[in-house]
């Protein structure tokens, strides 16, 4: 396996930096207050719970839970897994062969280009910043061939929070559709748009070929809980997914289960105050580059909590990166980390964070690096 380059960069830097500016998820709560959200019955089960094994499916109330997220899912479409990346693990090697041929939107996270490309033949359509991220289809249909079995698309996007036009993914479908293509969908980020008529639907919902990725950890906060999804209407595939899952996880945490069904219940709160965390966040950061505009070009993102603005100052955006972590502790993706091998694409771009609290501190930190190196 190819390595995991993000994990491996997160393994060096994720728990000693002094300002994480670059997670991926929104700020998470403590045991205690995500209880509090719940009813007297949920913490009763919560806390009279054995720690016994659970159904590889999913126990069936948190599937149950999970399908009320969609919009025509039964709990019998719902596949848990210990968290998305697991996920998006099973679903690659169950659905590709040497054979086959895939189609991946970049930039992407990592697996959904890594996992592809360990198996069959991919091929990698570039986003285009120049039009807000968006994607081309005419690159799409190029890319079709005979034996294309699967289009790959994350959208709010990580790393640009870009989310595509909705007459634009509608398209997308019928060419899938035209060509019983299977289209997997990351939707982690979605629920945590800036404006909610950019919201699109989720893929499993209108088209029966579509695979919906969704997880705990991103706009829900949640990522200690390990808890991810796939929702998809085709049972046979899932099915196959749930027998691949035997070789991994087997099952979920129980607790993560039971404390996940309470989030879920309670997910009209939570989703609101992470949106409000994240748009507030979202203002602090566009005027943060509004005082450096010799040194970045910053497009505030459509949704999600994580961006990719140009590094446009002196010297490399690696070399950047490097000097501000090692100085002043502020940590950054830098570009290195989202080198395709798909495509010949050399980024000026890093991936900044804003789902976090105090983000004041870490912007901070950065403001007096970039005085201080001028």
């Amino acid at each position: 396996m190819r390595d995991f380059t993000l994990e491996t960069f997160f393994s060096r830097w994720e728990f000693d930096a002094r300002y994480h500016m670059t997670a991926s998820d929104i700020q998470s709560m403590s045991v205690s207050d995500l209880l509090a959200l719940g009813s007297d019955e949920d913490r009763k089960h919560f806390q009279d719970m054995h720690l016994s094994y659970t159904e590889t499916y999913g126990a069936p109330i948190l599937r149950q839970e999970i399908s009320k997220t969609y919009d025509t899912a039964q709990p019998e479409d719902i596949l848990c897994f210990a968290g998305a990346e697991e996920g998006v693990y099973v679903a690659m090697r169950v659905l590709l062969n040497k054979d086959d041929h895939a189609i991946v939107v970049v930039p992407n996270y990592q697996a959904a280009e890594t996992l592809p490309l360990e198996i069959c033949d991919v091929t990698g359509v570039p986003l285009d910043p120049d039009n807000n991220w968006s994607l081309d289809l005419d690159q799409i249909r190029t890319a079709i061939r005979p034996n294309t079995k699967l289009i790959s698309i994350n959208f709010p996007n990580n790393p640009t929070g870009a989310i595509l036009e909705r007459s634009c993914f509608d398209a997308l479908i019928d060419l899938c559709r035209a060509h019983d293509i299977y289209l997997f969908s990351d939707e982690v980020y979605r629920l945590i748009e800036r404006d909610p008529i950019l919201r699109l639907p989720q893929a499993a919902d209108v088209y029966e070929k579509g695979i919906s990725l969704n997880v705990m950890s991103k706009a829900y906060g949640l990522p200690g809980l390990r808890i991810g999804w796939i929702m998809c209407r085709d049972r046979d595939l899932l099915q196959k997914m749930e027998r691949y899952k035997h070789y991994l996880s087997i099952c979920n945490s129980a607790p993560s289960e039971r404390l996940a069904v309470i989030a879920l219940r309670a997910r009209d709160t939570i989703l609101k105050k992470n949106r409000t965390l994240v748009n507030d966040n979202a203002a602090k950061l566009t005027a943060f580059f509004a005082e450096f505009p010799d040194l970045f070009d910053w497009q505030q993102p459509d949704g999600g909590c994580v961006g990719f603005p140009a590094y446009i100052g002196p010297g490399s955006t690696d070399d950047f990166c490097e000097d501000l972590i090692s100085k002043s502790g502020v940590l950054l993706l830098p570009p290195k980390i989202y080198q395709s091998e798909l495509l010949p694409i050399s980024w000026n771009r890093f991936r900044i964070g804003f789902g976090r609290q105090d983000i004041e501190s870490g912007l901070s930190a950065f403001r007096s690096h970039l005085r201080a190196n001028r």
